[in-house]
């Protein structure tokens, strides 16, 4: 059996519900190919007593068909179709009471949301089993699993019919950190330095299915090249599917992670609204909420502004390097990767890449910083500048309760990376404006977050007060 990679909280609270006297009913939730399926076979093993997955973009018909065939399969007899979910989930019923009561008993029903076709009645019949029956037995565990996050927290998590407050536990399950990627690659007998690993999660994030396609012996570069470049790559076609397999309308979402890609630096609301055309509606609402529940963007609030003022950027890993190599590239030159990563685009993309990976290890940061039991805020920063100053922007800001801040500045570079004369005067510039404007009565530290540290000349001991690498986004 493979080992669970990470997922401490998530064993323990599994570990709870195996352990509880009364019935379960746990929703996972997380964006595809993050590992959700992989974790329940893993940690609950014999304990499956049902398992079925829904069928993508199926009818009513295609779902009781699979669901049927699942039945059929654990009971070992032929089962008849339903004529309905409610006829569904009783012959599942009675199939669940003929088992051993003294043992848990696991259902597993993955991908959820998909069941719930139009008119269907699925949501409804699901509710009715579990309220009526199975929430009474003390020996069975229900697990339903989705990656339409966004539907699974609007439908189920936060339901106001039926299942309200009906989930005993809920896990989101993110994507890998960098350090439980280099466990990861480890556990599997690929030997590549912090570097290469950080290369290869610029591209792929912590998605575990992604990562899975990393062979040993091959280096960062031959990867994205045969994944992302080659005619058969395991990610030419992800894109498209990714976003439709979770969202109905994912046009829309997609013209909104479209847009972010342009401006690295993020968009407000307002903005996005104008860039791609949208309603200032609750439509527009729910599209951002569902790409920031999924992982795709990130919101953060400007230092000293109101939550309507959030800034949103794109944080996903793949998406960022998709919009910028992949889009409309229709080479499958063998070494279209080498060639691309010399170019200038390169360089443009690998810091937008960089500070993504940055933004999703701020634990990590602030441990390396030594200020992890500090209470502390993270928001961004920016400037229009105006008639007596220049404009300005901060990514990353710590702002501490020991009356300190950190304005963090992400530089990704194949060496030390170095503080010339005109970088100098851009920071000088930067901390100058921060300070008039925001009036803060805070000492302001300078934090230099890079790949391999930086060269010490007389700008980098002038400004930086901390110098974070590469291996501290490791936790090393």
């Amino acid at each position: 059996m493979e080992t669970i990679i990470g997922r401490t909280e998530e064993k323990e609270i599994l570990k709870h519900v195996i352990k509880s006297r009364e019935a379960s009913l746990v929703a996972i939730y997380g964006r595809r190919r993050v590992g959700k399926t992989f974790l329940v076979h893993t940690y609950f093993n014999d304990l499956l007593a049902f398992e079925v997955t829904a069928v993508y973009g199926g009818n009513l018909k295609d779902q009781l068909k699979v669901f049927t065939a699942a039945l059929s399969k654990v009971t070992g007899l032929p089962v008849k179709e339903p004529d309905s979910w409610i006829s569904g989930f009783q012959v599942l019923q009675q199939y669940l009471q003929g088992l051993n009561k003294r043992k848990k008993q696991v259902v597993f029903i993955d991908e959820f949301p998909w069941f719930e076709t139009r008119r269907s009645g699925f949501l409804g019949a699901f509710a009715h089993f579990w309220n009526t029956w199975a929430s009474r037995q003390n020996h069975i565990i229900v697990v339903i699993c989705g990656s339409a996050a966004s539907w699974m927290i609007r439908n189920v998590v936060n339901n106001k019919g039926s299942l309200h407050q009906r989930i005993t536990q809920k896990i989101k399950l993110e994507p890998f950190t960098l350090a439980e990627t280099r466990v990861y690659f480890n556990s599997r007998g690929i030997k590549l330095d912090f570097y290469q690993i950080l290369q290869l999660y610029m591209v792929f994030g912590g998605i575990p299915q992604y990562l899975k396609n990393v062979q040993p012996g091959h280096s960062a570069t031959q990867t994205i090249q045969r994944n992302c470049f080659d005619k058969n790559g395991f990610l030419t076609g992800e894109f498209d599917n990714l976003y439709g397999s979770l969202f109905e309308k994912s046009d829309q979402h997609i013209k909104v992670v479209r847009a972010l890609a342009k401006t690295p630096k993020g968009l407000s609301r307002q903005e996005i609204i104008d860039v791609c055309e949208l309603t200032s509606g609750g439509w527009t609402t729910e599209i951002l909420e569902e790409l920031e529940e999924t992982g795709f963007i990130r919101s953060i609030v400007p230092y000293q502004h109101a939550a309507k003022d959030a800034i949103y950027r794109l944080i996903d890993e793949y998406s960022i390097f998709y919009l910028k190599f992949m889009d409309g590239n229709r080479s499958n030159a063998k070494n279209k990767w080498l060639q691309m990563s010399t170019g200038n685009a390169y360089k443009i993309w690998s810091g937008m890449a960089f500070e993504a990976v940055c933004l999703k290890h701020v634990l990590q940061i602030k441990s390396a910083l030594g200020i992890g039991a500090i209470q502390s805020e993270e928001s961004s920063w920016r400037s229009a500048g105006g008639k007596n100053n220049q404009g300005a922007q901060i990514d990353l800001l710590i702002d501490r309760a020991d009356r300190c801040i950190n304005l963090c500045e992400m530089k990704f570079y194949s060496g030390e990376f170095m503080i010339d004369k005109r970088y100098a005067g851009e920071l000088e510039q930067k901390m100058r404006v921060f300070a008039e404007i925001t009036k803060t009565k805070k000492t302001v530290f300078l934090t230099m977050v890079t790949t391999y540290g930086v060269k010490q000349n007389s700008y980098a001991q002038a400004l930086v007060q901390h110098s974070i690498t590469m291996e501290d986004l490791f936790g090393i």
